[in-house]
């Protein structure tokens, strides 16, 4: 039998034993396979996410803000990268979440898997666990430093680094406090849970942060034009910090 005349739920499988990039390469062979690759809850995207995630993360609420099979696996593929952090930090197996362990005197740090260089990215990051002296979030290149002596805020103490510092709400580039943020009377510290969203646009070379909704602000302009990385760094013995990529942020 010709491949065109394969019902759509038997093409489904067949794609779901394909790479990613085969599958975008499929995507482009006619209308009806772009069709079918198109559809983000579909099969295809179901099995790839069974493949690839952690029963434990599919059935839990991490994920809750990427709707769809495809988003969820886009998401994985945009996590933390367990070759990209400090010797003190590992990622669980839900592949989303580090674990600090607790090493005294020092501070740790971790890149995501994919930087950007162009157009809009936004990711959550949810710290999980007490923040201590220092909690750190934002962006860094790839020459800014993952681990540090003593308790320091890691992110932002050079110029390879921008970061938000939610313990005491300032701002952090180049190892000098940018000011505060957000710009508010008596603005609310971060609470253990909260969702912070973190919007980078290269285009326009900025960053900032939404929480719970409420735009806050952009935080940080003239960025460089190289690839920046969602980071964290960190303090406390066993905190754990969750990011889980979105895609280009919703307008309004």
């Amino acid at each position: 039998m010709h491949v065109d005349f394969l019902p759509d739920i038997i093409l489904g499988n067949i794609f779901s034993y394909l790479s990613l990039q085969d599958l975008r390469n499929s995507s482009l062979v006619c209308k009806r396979w772009y069709s079918i690759l198109n559809d983000e809850d579909n099969d295809v995207w179901r099995l790839h996410c069974f493949h690839k995630l952690a029963e434990e993360v599919l059935s839990s609420d991490l994920l809750s803000s990427t709707p769809t099979y495809k988003t969820k696996l886009k998401a994985f593929h945009h996590a933390w990268n367990p070759e990209d952090c400090s010797r003190n930090i590992y990622i669980k197996p839900n592949g989303f979440t580090i674990h600090r362990n607790p090493v005294a005197q020092s501070t740790d740090a971790v890149r995501g898997k994919i930087g950007f260089s162009h157009g809009r990215h936004a990711w959550e990051v949810i710290w999980e666990g007490p923040l201590g002296t220092v909690a750190v979030v934002g962006i860094a290149t790839k020459e800014a430093t993952l681990q540090t002596h003593g308790y320091i805020a890691l992110l932002g103490s050079d110029d390879q680094s921008w970061g938000w510092n939610l313990v005491d709400n300032h701002l952090l580039h180049n190892g000098d406090s940018q000011g505060n943020y957000p710009m508010l009377n008596n603005a609310p510290k971060y609470q253990v849970g909260e969702r912070i969203r973190v919007i980078l646009d290269c285009d326009d070379n900025t960053l900032a942060f939404e929480r719970n909704y409420e735009f806050l602000g952009v935080a940080f302009r003239g960025l460089p034009e190289k690839l920046l990385y969602p980071s964290v760094s960190a303090v406390y013995g066993h905190t754990e910090v969750s990011m889980v990529y979105l895609g280009p942020p919703l307008d309004g």
